[in-house]
């Protein structure tokens, strides 16, 4: 498969060969809707805390006796059903990590980027380290490359203080890692902006866990 790379001006230069095995398969979407749900997930810091009557302060003493008042028995100011007081069944500190494969995660990838190549929203960009480190750079890139209101994700091979300080400003992009890149990301944006220097390594990273099931396969 081969596909379009354009550079900074929306020009369309040459033409870069993928692997179909990464931008051609069929999207398993089952195995992406996890991979989004792990992610989301994960971002959560799970510090939310409530207060049990053990650890309000206050309400030592029975406000009324037992009986005799004609009032419901009370034990304690800081029971549920107080203004005040403890939080039956609240939330608590804990951690939401979800743990999933390797291969999975990295087929999640695979189907998401195919998605992309099949909507027609993946670009290949030649010299995006070469941007003005301005905002009005990253402007003017995103509508030479004719993205709407959708907003692109640009995954770059590295960090690069240009692009980054470009996009800073920028309410519909993002700038990451291609080898950080998840599918929440990816999901988030109508476009994907790859950095043609990229494309290499993250192939070859994304082939690893395919080549090593060949393996399995034929032996």
């Amino acid at each position: 498969m081969q596909l379009s790379v354009y550079n900074l001006q929306g020009e369309a230069v040459s033409q870069a060969e993928v692997s179909d095995l990464v931008f051609g398969i069929e999207p398993n979407t089952a195995v992406m809707h996890q991979a989004l749900n792990r992610q989301r997930a994960n971002a959560r810091a799970g510090t939310h805390n409530t207060l049990t009557r053990a650890h309000v302060r206050g309400g030592g003493r029975k406000p009324w006796r037992q009986k005799g008042t004609g009032r419901a028995r009370q034990g304690s100011i800081r029971s549920p059903q107080w203004r005040g007081g403890g939080v039956v069944f609240g939330p608590h500190p804990r951690s939401y990590e979800q743990d999933m494969p390797r291969k999975m995660r990295r087929l999640a990838v695979r189907s998401a980027l195919s998605q992309k190549v099949l909507e027609e929203r993946i670009i290949l960009l030649d010299g995006v380290g070469e941007i003005e480190p301005k905002t009005k750079a990253a402007i003017a890139l995103l509508q030479a490359l004719q993205v709407g209101s959708g907003g692109a994700l640009i995954a770059t091979n590295g960090r690069s203080e240009a692009v980054e300080r470009a996009a800073r400003a920028t309410t519909n992009s993002r700038v990451v890692f291609a080898s950080n890149m998840g599918v929440a990301d990816m999901l988030k944006y109508e476009y994907l902006i790859l950095d043609s220097d990229a494309l290499d390594s993250l192939q070859s990273t994304l082939l690893d866990g395919v080549r090593e099931r060949a393996k399995e396969t034929v032996e």
